[in-house]
């Protein structure tokens, strides 16, 4: 007899967990999915976001002992990889005690690991068991892009999915795209030690970030030692361990490596749930969703990178709060990314948030750009981070009207960090008087977001408003 749930989900990453709680919490007969125990946390856990900011870590440890150099301390030798991978391993460890099979059993849920496929429109099958739910939510994430180059085959290549295994730290380290996951694994190999060159097809590094904040942290990081080949890209691997490749201008030159690492985005790949049998359509590889996150069959759904939006972890979190409010509530809610932030977590971060300076323009809606540097900030003085600078799209507004903040993008140390009450302001609709008249303890990093309004404001002190001013206070005093 066939096993009869109200919610089913495949996929235990960071979308499908947050449904899954959340459902058996209420009460609703619960099934979740995933091919193993292991993949259970998803690619955040396993391939990605903990791995890796566990790694930088760790290499910000090593540059920060070599900076203290300059103060008369000495620093030598080189990193044991064994306990690189060890520490990565134990962060992950914790993590897992509440991202496993037998923790979500004791929540409620009812866990079953194999290959998930659809029977009918309401049904899966998995280890030849048809499982029915009322509604079923798929949210089996994405994979790594492979890079389809003549000559790969001969070459030693890691991803995401194996680069934080590495017995040895490769000497010389080609990394094959300049996006966040190539940038941030690029700053901390190099830290630790590898001779680290970047190809990225894009005239800059970050293309989905402003150009001003990215061209700082490429500064930063060349100044690091990572070489750069922008405008470029890998035409053929010579041999297992030289490049070939080609610049905008058709210029061609070898580049020597002992391994690649490539970061050229990811892919969903949807081929084993055979969605045919629950009459969802497919379109250029990507499932056809709506607004509502539902597919061509109203009872099933998707959540997190599969959706095709951006494939972030908070991406999905946002996926598994919108499904929540529109699986309990009549007021349904649409999917938006007006509000979403991302950040590279480099040294310094690129923190980006908001509605973008493109999107503003093909939007028609009037704005005005503030950018602030650091230079000014004694925050920024005293812990040497003068380069770093804050860009801030503003509604229209007058002296006395109000403003808000309509996105924004940083580079700075924790810029992740300091842009947080921006985003609230800006979720919120706050006028930016909110962070004018705020009182910062002094002196904290994130009060740079109030030097920068309180620059915009003298600003618009123009002559006519001077001398009203002294008008008032001659009358009045």
């Amino acid at each position: 007899m066939d096993a009869k749930y109200d919610i089913i989900v495949i996929g235990a990453g960071s979308g499908g967990l947050g449904v899954s709680l959340f459902a058996a919490k209420v009460g609703l007969k619960t099934l979740l999915v995933d091919r193993s125990d292991k993949h259970i946390g998803g690619d955040c856990l396993n391939d990605g976001c903990i791995p890796s900011k566990a790694l930088i870590h760790i290499s910000k440890i090593m540059s920060d002992a070599r900076k203290a150099e300059q103060f008369g301390t000495q620093v030598s030798g080189k990193p044991k990889m064994a306990l690189v991978n060890a520490y990565i391993a134990a962060r992950q460890r914790i993590i897992r005690n509440h991202e496993n099979t037998a923790y979500l059993k004791q929540q409620g849920i009812d866990v079953v690991l194999g290959q998930a496929s659809f029977y009918s429109p309401a049904a899966i099958l998995v280890n030849e068991k048809v499982y029915v739910g009322k509604k079923i939510i798929i949210a089996t994430g994405s994979r790594p892009a492979s890079l389809v180059v003549p000559g790969i085959e001969f070459v030693k290549q890691y991803n995401n999915e194996s680069i934080f295994d590495l017995d040895d730290l490769p000497g010389k380290l080609l990394v094959i795209g300049g996006g966040p996951v190539g940038i941030e694994i690029s700053q901390a190999l190099s830290r630790l030690g590898s001779k680290v060159t970047v190809v990225q097809r894009n005239k800059s590094i970050l293309p989905h970030d402003d150009v001003d904040t990215s061209r700082i942290l490429l500064s930063r990081l060349q100044a690091e030692g990572i070489t750069f080949k922008l405008d470029a890209e890998i035409e053929k691997f010579q041999s297992s361990n030289e490049a070939i490749i080609r610049t905008s201008n058709d210029f061609r030159h070898n580049i020597p490596f002992d391994a690649i690492f490539v970061a050229t985005g990811r892919v969903i790949d949807v081929n084993e749930l055979a969605l045919e049998n629950a009459g969802i359509k497919v379109k250029d590889g990507n499932i056809i969703v709506d607004k509502y996150l539902r597919t061509t069959n109203k009872n099933v759904l998707l959540c997190g990178d599969v959706a095709g939006s951006l494939k972030f972890s908070h991406a999905a979190e946002q996926h598994a709060r919108i499904l929540i409010n529109n699986l309990f509530s009549p007021m349904k809610r649409k999917l938006t990314n007006k509000y979403m932030s991302w950040v590279t977590f480099t040294d310094p971060e690129v923190a980006t948030f908001g509605l973008s300076e493109r999107a503003l323009s093909d939007s028609k809606v009037k704005y005005q750009k503030l950018t602030y540097d650091f230079k000014g900030d004694d925050r920024a003085v005293v812990d040497d981070y003068q380069y770093g600078k804050l860009i801030l799209f503003l509604s229209k507004g007058g002296l006395f009207g109000k403003q808000k903040i309509l996105g924004g993008s940083m580079v700075s140390p924790v810029a992740g960090e300091l842009i947080q009450e921006l985003i609230l302001a800006m979720r919120e609709g706050l006028s930016i008087k909110t962070l004018f008249n705020k009182i910062y303890p002094y002196p904290v990093a994130s009060r740079v977001n109030q030097l920068a309004i309180v620059s915009h404001k003298e600003k618009q002190i123009t002559p006519m408003v001077t001398k009203l001013m002294r008008f008032l206070f001659r009358s009045m005093n």
